[in-house]
């Protein structure tokens, strides 16, 4: 598995430690099962597209807090030195079950559960957030672009204006298992084997002496893979220029230019009138790229309107999911010390106990429905939910990218039309099965009744 470099135990909120350190003087060490789940989604989704799953298994298997950590913790002044000391030893050994990566989830559907000695859960709790949830939301956002190119070719351009170094490359990650085709980030392809791919910016066209001495250049070094960029003064004399260029390359038996790129203007208008440059100066195998603050609103109307583009560079919009940037998920407790546990609050209450999703299909093999069972159950459908590690160790090794991409074409082929949809849609909402409505029948009793 590849990933960043760990940033160590102590990138997590404070209240996580001060709990433990409860927990530690009160003797509270028995088993804790929390689950990770989307209340609600944003008005623009339909789905979501669960990605990040490998960094949350790296971050279990090498949580562990080291000498310098502990240190400040001591120096800081809040927390019993013993109990500082007592983090030395801290490992995961508990339980993970999670979706597959590349699952399509709904609201108020488990995507993971951690099954632990409490600390070790209580712990997990802010990483894990927040490693599956920005992966998560980029991914949903990468797949509706997928959806929306209709098979054309998408590359991510993010990294520039991702909110950090570790968001460009995971939204790098991301945006390929959805099914970008490469990413412009280049240590995402050391990090995790995505093809990369680049063309050139306009200060390169503008350090040279006019774009027919840039283009050339560039092509010199880069014989059948240069992207020229036409947009820097011109378009239409840019255009003219790459067809000498492409006569000069013809004569002299070399590599011919692999493709054009437009940054600006009226990407519609502007396409079409390259295209047709191209095509009637014998240029029909140039491709046209298409860059420029783009996402799925946009690559759908270009496509719906048959504008020649053959690829995309999608960024900013699509790593920030500018129109809907953030999920409202949660990380909760549904058992402690084997008994269920359930949160109460006015729109953040949660169903108790360890849970599965059954999917069903309807008869043309779409999604037909979700149900939300209690995990001994057996229900009819597919559980979505498998181990991943059991006593702190793997199960089996995850899968690769390819694998997870494989996932994600299945899974988009099994959304409904109506999810698919760029405009606000009627979610897809799991049935409770009527087990774990007894249970909350039966816990809510209870509490009642405690209270009494």
């Amino acid at each position: 598995m590849a990933t960043l470099t760990s940033p160590g135990a102590l990138l997590t909120d404070l209240y996580e430690l001060t709990m433990l350190q409860v927990y530690w003087r009160e003797g509270m060490g028995e088993t804790a099962a929390f689950e990770l789940f989307v209340r609600r989604l944003p008005a623009q989704r339909g789905f979501l597209l669960v990605t990040g799953l490998e960094e949350a298994v790296r971050y279990l298997l090498e949580l562990r807090f080291q000498d310098e950590e502990l240190d400040w913790l001591k120096s800081e002044g809040r927390f019993d030195p013993a109990f500082v000391d007592s983090l030395r030893a801290l490992r995961f050994t508990g339980d993970l079950d999670a979706v597959p990566e590349g699952t399509v989830m709904f609201a108020d559907e488990p995507l993971l559960r951690v099954s632990a000695p409490i600390a070790q859960a209580q712990l997990a709790e802010s990483r894990i957030i927040n490693l599956v949830h920005y992966q998560t939301m980029v991914a949903s956002k990468a797949a509706r672009c997928v959806l929306a190119a209709g098979g054309r070719e998408l590359v991510d351009f993010g990294l520039r204006r991702a909110h950090g170094a570790e968001a460009g490359l995971l939204s790098a990650r991301a945006s390929y298992l959805a099914g970008f085709h490469a990413s412009a980030t280049t240590l995402a392809g050391l990090r995790y084997g995505i093809p990369v791919s680049g063309t050139m910016a306009h200060s390169f066209v503008q350090a040279n002496v006019s774009e027919g001495t840039a283009f050339r250049a560039f092509c010199r070094v880069f014989p059948g893979q240069a992207t020229l960029l036409i947009d820097t003064y011109d378009i239409e004399a840019a255009t003219r220029e790459v067809l000498a260029l492409s006569a000069e390359l013809r004569a002299a038996g070399q590599p011919p230019v692999a493709a054009v790129r437009i940054d600006s203007g009226d990407l519609a208008v502007q396409a079409r009138r390259v295209r047709a440059m191209l095509d009637a100066g014998g240029c029909r195998h140039i491709r046209i790229v298409a860059s420029g603050n783009l996402d799925e609103y946009a690559i759908a109307r270009l496509a719906g309107q048959g504008v020649p583009i053959d690829v995309y560079g999608v960024g900013t919009r699509m790593n920030t999911a500018a129109d809907a940037p953030y999920l409202d998920c949660a990380y909760k407790l549904v058992e402690y010390a084997g008994q269920p546990r359930r949160k109460r609050s006015e729109k953040k209450t949660t169903w108790p106990g360890r849970k599965q999703v059954w999917r069903a299909a309807d008869q043309t093999g779409k999604i037909g429905g979700d149900t939300l069972g209690l995990a001994h159950e057996t229900l009819p459908g597919r559980p979505l939910l498998q181990p991943v590690l059991r006593g702190g160790r793997l199960c089996a090794p995850l899968p690769a990218l390819e694998g997870i991409r494989a996932t994600v074409r299945r899974e988009l082929a099994s959304l409904p039309p109506g999810l698919c949809a760029l405009e606000p849609v009627n979610p897809l909402l799991p049935e409770p099965s009527a087990a774990l409505r007894a249970l909350t029948e039966q816990l809510d009793a209870r509490l009642a009744a405690a209270r009494h």
